[in-house]
């Protein structure tokens, strides 16, 4: 197979070029090339399948048909590979859980998914993380709600197997009772607020452990601007930490809640404007290591409810690479290749894996992103929901797989 007339875009850049495929295996970026079997690409980039490392299930009820769905959607957004987040029900803080979710990984026919590990139980005791990192979790996540004595456990933990620790940072005292950000629209919809601080205290605390234990931390969809600063800083220190933000609140502020619309409430909740205009200054300044979806979808009889009693989450993931493009690149915040680093490159080396570029001799995990069709998002669970897109995910390649939307 050839593809013709291709923008090849990986994190080093953009070109055209024609290319050939063969097997799914990457055996030639040219001009000119032929084949009996071509897909004229007409000017669409061909890139890498993006990861998220940042996904939950239909109402987090981990089962098949849950995961089925999930992989399904991931890839027509293209998104090939996607880590699930353990804090479902069942949780996945056990060898029961884990294996019964990885016995739905084999049939998968969409994006691959990879599970993280709870290291905290729900009685906040540790999991067994060592045994279910030997049995195939990629990653330990933990909420820092964490006491300090079983942070420093899983401290030891991490650091003993070499592994990222994917951290969610936030207060408990602070969480309980609010359901947005603490700011002039909780006050006018009289609504309980959560303060931004709540996440800032438990980003400085935690980037303590991670200079104290030389561990890799990667703070789970940050939404203050200040633990992005305090983020930086350690990192000119030599601290091991990185930072991951949702396209939400890069482009929505808690203004999108007015109204009572329960497809705003979201976790963490969204920022002011103020802080999402200096957000978008980060992520233009490239102080924002990861983008994802943060995709957790809801059914309609849990958010269409009273705010306070709606669920959490947002759709995103089946209209990822159209949101980033519209939403980022065609406002100039960032480039297409820079999605490929922030989307593919830099989530896949936090789960041990070198990926987003394009070598001759390598299996093919790539998609052709079409930039002058439209998308019209028709999901009343989407923040997005009546707005059209640019760009389309129109065909995708997963080694010998092919598919076609």
């Amino acid at each position: 197979m050839v593809i013709l007339n291709a923008v090849i875009c990986d994190f080093s850049g953009e070109r055209r070029a024609d290319i050939r495929i063969e097997e799914g295996i990457l055996k030639e970026i040219g001009e000119g090339l032929i084949c009996s079997e071509t897909i004229d690409a007409k000017g669409a980039y061909f890139m890498p399948l993006l990861l998220d490392l940042n996904v939950r299930l239909q109402d987090s009820v981990l089962n098949a048909k849950n995961i089925k769905a999930l992989s399904d959607q991931a890839l027509r957004g293209g998104v090939g590979h996607i880590v699930l987040n353990p804090d479902s029900t069942p949780a996945i803080d056990n060898e029961v859980a884990l294996e019964f979710a990885q016995n739905s990984l084999g049939s998968l026919k969409g994006a691959k998914v990879d599970l993280m590990l709870g290291t905290l139980k729900e009685d906040a005791t540790l999991s067994n993380i060592a045994i279910l990192l030997k049995r195939g979790a990629v990653a330990p996540y933990m909420s820092t709600i964490a006491k300090n004595n079983l942070v420093i456990k899983i401290a030891e933990y991490v650091k003993m197997y070499n592994k990222t620790l994917f951290c969610k940072a936030e207060d408990h005292s602070l969480i309980t009772s609010g359901v947005m950000l603490e700011g002039d629209v909780s006050s006018s919809l009289g609504l309980a607020g959560i303060p931004d601080l709540s996440e800032v205290l438990h980003v400085s605390r935690m980037i303590e452990i991670a200079r104290h234990f030389k561990i890799k931390i990667l703070f789970k969809s940050i939404a203050s601007p200040r633990s992005i600063y305090l983020i930086s800083q350690a990192k000119k220190d030599g601290v091991d930490v990185r930072c991951e933000v949702s396209i939400h609140h890069l482009i929505h502020a808690d203004s999108a809640c007015e109204n009572f619309n329960t497809t705003a409430k979201i976790d963490p909740p969204l920022a002011s404007q103020s802080d999402v205009l200096l957000l978008q200054k980060a992520l233009k300044n490239k102080e924002i290591d990861m983008l994802t979806s943060l995709h957790q979808p809801s059914s309609i009889v849990n958010k269409e409810v009273a705010f306070y009693d709606a669920e959490y989450g947002s759709e995103a993931i089946e209209n990822i690479l159209s949101l980033y493009y519209t939403k980022l690149v065609k406002t100039d915040l960032i480039s297409m290749s820079e999605v490929v680093k922030l989307a593919a490159v830099n989530t896949a080396k936090s789960i041990g894996l070198t990926y987003g570029t394009f070598e001759i001799g390598s299996r093919v995990n790539a998609l052709l992103f079409d930039v002058s069709e439209k998308t019209l998002i028709n999901n009343c669970q989407s923040l997005y929901n009546g707005e059209t897109l640019d760009g389309k995910v129109i065909m995708t390649f997963q080694e010998n797989k092919v598919s076609k939307f």
